[in-house]
């Protein structure tokens, strides 16, 4: 039987505030343990939590960046559950009336084609704690670290409408992106501030009923979460295909082994006994305040990616590779407005070289050494026949090894084009004297020869003959 997978996905984006969401405790991440605490978030009895007005513009803006509807009424609700981590055994956090409703991710594949995916609800909610398990094995304690505990949350769950790990991976890096424009989360999954569960289960294809889910968690990465949904989608699909049943459980990734493993069962839904906070009052939003939001929405990335191919004339792939990271956005820009005549080459360049020493040193374009002035002034210089594109790869290497211009290295270190053609001639009839086999062969029908004695010439200058010269001489003494 063929099987299709059906796949939701519920995120957690921990919001860029100073403070937490309900008491005025630091959010900062890496801290001692339980020295970012108080009575409130230690759920101390009789403490009153109050909102953290940041929590609901951030979580408005993230509404209106998906194109969801934001609530004119809103409020925070008890989701009553035991857990260690949990000071008041209660989370607050949103049920019936969530602040966002709503909303899509539109994606693009490699092969042109789009898909949006709707986005059911977005809502605020509170951190848990983290429990610490030492790694003695003679010490079987586990501690707790409240940090964490009140850190403010959206929620983002999906509609189950992925049906491939492609699409949930490139659902995710759409809305990472998103978040990142408008400037909501940090996204650092390594610091647990962008956090994804997913919900997977198969069906025969055709049919409209949903098969038993089963929730996959500790997924540190997209790639992660990619990996571990092809893993869950062959062992269902194996499950069902020997005649057994699949169960409905938590389960988590094991990233070593690529494989999904029981963490508890999951048949009966939790009663988790929502009811309206009583230590909170409901919010009320009014249309003012929702437009003036919008209004300073920044530019999205679909936004971008459309105005770079009007703008710069680049290509789909390249929009995609540079407006995913709004900073290596923002630094192509910056290298197109020092030297706007090549926009297309230095977007090359950047997807390139850039990007091939940012991954080789494990870097963000934020702590990448040349500024983006610099890149533009080696496209200046390549137009202006001060240097070839040959030696523009060596004047790069030295601005990564000593910070200078391309300018100065380019006269520090002789690196000027070649352009005399008294000089460059003279070395183009020393190749033909040398190669006189090759000339036979170019004069008897082998034009394509002429790329070997261009060849020639350049590895005897170096690279630093101009190729439109050396082309040109070349024609027409072998002609």
């Amino acid at each position: 039987m063929e099987y299709e997978a059906v796949i939701g996905l519920e995120v957690h984006a921990q919001l860029n505030t100073q403070s937490k969401i309900f008491c005025g405790c630091s959010t900062k991440f890496g801290a001692e343990p339980n020295t970012q605490t108080c009575p409130i978030c230690q759920g101390h009895p009789g403490v009153l939590p109050v909102l953290n007005k940041e929590v609901l513009k951030k979580s408005v803006i993230a509404g209106l960046a998906i194109g969801g509807e934001i609530a004119r009424f809103s409020k925070f609700d008890r989701k009553n559950y035991f857990y260690p981590d949990l000071p008041k055994a209660y989370q607050i956090s949103q049920f019936d009336l969530p602040i966002v409703s709503g909303g899509k991710i539109t994606v693009n594949y490699k092969d042109g084609k789009e898909k949006t995916f709707n986005v059911t609800r977005i809502h605020m909610e509170e951190d848990a704690g983290k429990l610490v398990h030492p790694d003695d094995k003679a010490i079987p304690n586990s501690y707790v670290d409240l940090n964490r505990c009140g850190v403010p949350l959206i929620e983002i769950v999906s509609e189950p409408e992925m049906h491939t790990p492609e699409d949930a991976y490139l659902y995710l890096t759409e809305l990472k992106s998103i978040l990142s424009y408008i400037e909501v989360s940090d996204c650092n999954m390594e610091e647990g501030s962008l956090r994804c569960d997913a919900n997977i289960s198969i069906r025969p294809k055709g049919q409209k009923e949903l098969g038993t889910k089963a929730e996959v968690k500790n997924m540190n990465s997209f790639k992660g979460v990619a990996k571990a949904l092809e893993y869950e989608i062959k062992r269902q699909k194996e499950v069902l295909s020997s005649g057994g049943k699949i169960v409905q459980e938590t389960r988590l990734y094991d990233t070593d082994k690529d494989m999904t493993f029981s963490m508890r069962s999951k048949e009966e839904a939790h009663d988790y006994r929502y009811f309206p906070d009583p230590d909170l009052v409901p919010m009320i939003i009014d249309e003012t305040y929702i437009d003036k939001i919008r209004n300073d929405l920044p530019e999205l990335p679909r936004e971008k990616k459309s105005r770079f191919a009007k703008e710069y004339g680049l290509t789909a792939s390249d929009t995609q590779i540079l407006c995913t990271d709004k900073t290596l956005a923002q630094y192509f820009e910056d290298a197109v407005k020092s030297y706007p005549k090549q926009p297309k080459k230095i977007a090359n360049w950047i997807q390139s070289e850039v990007m091939r020493v940012l991954n080789e040193q494990n870097k963000s374009i934020t702590e990448f050494s040349i500024p983006p002035s610099d890149i533009g002034e080696i496209f200046k210089l390549i137009d202006k026949n001060t240097i070839t594109s040959k030696i523009a790869k060596q004047v790069f290497a030295y601005m990564l090894e000593s910070g200078k211009s391309p300018s100065i290295i380019v006269r520090e270190k002789g690196l000027e084009q070649v352009s005399d053609t008294r000089e460059i001639e003279s070395i183009v009839d020393k190749i033909i004297e040398q190669n006189q086999q090759q000339v036979d062969q170019y004069k008897s029908g082998k034009t394509n020869l002429l790329g070997f004695f261009v060849g020639q010439v350049m590895k005897q200058t170096e690279g630093k003959a101009n190729p439109q010269v050396v082309n040109e001489l070349l024609k027409k003494k072998l002609d």
